[in-house]
């Protein structure tokens, strides 16, 4: 098909913008948000050499997308391929490296400039080009295909809310699905949007993210922390955004009436809040603990901020129940999958659209819990502290239904199969 105008704009201006790209990711680099070691890789220029043979290359834009590749890179890596998996952000980057079958490469994805992503496809020259979800960059998709390298996009998932966005653009958005080979969507409602924007192929294969494994943690450290907290009951709320904590804060107030020994597990979204909310937790009386200025988890902490990276396996297997922000003060929800996995007993808030469809199974199963506002959140740790029956059956059904959905890795391997390139073929 024809290049639509909306599209040969998009790569006229992103073309000018490039000398700014230098500039923008100097301010990055003064918010954290890149890897002073490793910022040339945004510019599409590689750390390291591309090793010979055949190479796949995959592509997830920030942390959910970049775990949930880890089943398709074990299962490629089995096939003897060479494998480079590319993200966006220094937290996705952390967190998939320990998770990485050995051999397999990570870099940083280029900025999505002509020049920075013709450095890229230069450097590497994949075979196979893996796009997880709905990361449609309209310059990596064209410079794949100009490099020789079929697409598909794998574990496809697109919100009602960014359909309906994209209709409004619907040559432009076809102009890019069409060239991919095939669209592998998680769900048929993900598939029937993704078939009317225009993409080719579709076929519904489930979500990947219920193959990932169980989120790595440190024995030893899990020892510690058990040790510090016999005898406490312990709830966490992991994922947290903005205003969440207050509300976390005021239910762990409401259950010391009953439950004095109630120890709250605080994991912010964003690491870097952790100062500033142990002092607003403290401006309210909590005695707080910071765990990453090593604070000592004592008797008489009320509430332990964890703001550190990586560890949220760790207090999942610490707490018993699990609420899950983003759900409450924030929108959209956070992927309940993992604490699913450690059989948590799973609660949130009203606001899950991002995954709406795991929720509704969970709520279904008897595994989630959904409530309203901070009264509703203690009334109901209330109730499970009271019943740890009911936890326990919590908890199973939420383990139970992600074991019943997982085979997504074997099926998207089954379909991509005509597109793999056969060991020794690499380019």
């Amino acid at each position: 098909m024809r290049t639509p105008a909306s599209l040969l704009a998009y790569r006229l201006a992103t073309r000018l913008a490039t000398p700014f790209g230098r500039p923008f990711l100097s301010y990055r680099l003064n918010k954290a948000k890149e890897d002073p070691l490793r910022v040339d890789e945004r510019l599409g220029i590689p750390s390291c050499s591309r090793p010979q043979g055949p190479l796949v290359w995959l592509h997830g834009a920030s942390v959910g997308e970049a775990l949930s590749l880890a089943p398709l890179l074990n299962r490629l890596a089995e096939k003897g391929l060479n494998l480079l998996a590319t993200t966006g952000t220094v937290t996705s980057a952390r967190l998939l490296a320990p998770r990485l079958p050995p051999g397999a490469l990570h870099q940083f994805a280029p900025l999505d400039a002509p020049l920075y992503v013709r450095r890229f496809f230069d450097a590497w020259r994949p075979d196979l080009g893996l796009f997880v979800e709905s990361e449609l960059w309209p310059n990596m998709i064209l410079g794949a295909r100009r490099a020789g390298a079929p697409l598909a996009l794998v574990n496809a998932r697109l919100s009602e809310r960014s359909f309906e966005r994209w209709r409004r653009a619907p040559r432009f958005i076809e102009a890019l699905l069409s060239r991919f080979e095939t669209c592998l969507a998680q769900s048929e409602a993900d598939a029937e949007r993704f078939s009317a924007l225009g993409a080719p192929n579709v076929s519904v294969c489930g979500n990947l993210k219920y193959d990932a494994p169980a989120p790595p943690f440190d024995r030893e450290e899990l020892a510690i922390l058990a040790g510090a907290t016999s005898g406490r009951r312990i709830w966490a709320a992991a994922s947290t955004h903005p205003g969440e904590e207050l509300i976390a804060a005021e239910a762990h107030r409401a259950l010391q009436r009953d439950f004095p020994e109630t120890l709250t597990l605080i994991a912010p979204r964003h690491v870097d809040r952790g100062e500033a909310i142990r002092a607003e937790l403290v401006a309210q009386g909590f005695a707080c603990a910071l765990r990453s200025r090593g604070e000592p988890l004592a008797p008489s902490v009320e509430i332990y901020v964890c703001d550190t990276m990586g560890e949220l396996g760790l207090l999942y297997r610490l707490a018993g129940v699990v609420f899950l922000g983003k759900s409450l003060a924030g929108e959209g929800g956070q992927n309940p999958i993992e604490p699913a996995k450690l059989a948590s007993a799973i609660l949130h808030g009203p606001h899950v659209a991002n995954f709406a469809d795991v929720y509704a199974a969970l709520d279904t199963a008897g595994g989630a819990i959904a409530v309203a506002d901070a009264a509703a959140l203690e009334a109901t740790l209330a109730a499970l502290f009271r019943d740890p029956a009911r936890q326990r059956a919590l908890a199973r059904a939420a383990q139970g239904l992600v074991e019943a959905r997982s085979g997504a890795a074997d099926r998207i391997m089954s379909a991509l199969a005509p597109l793999l390139p056969a060991s020794g073929a690499g380019r």
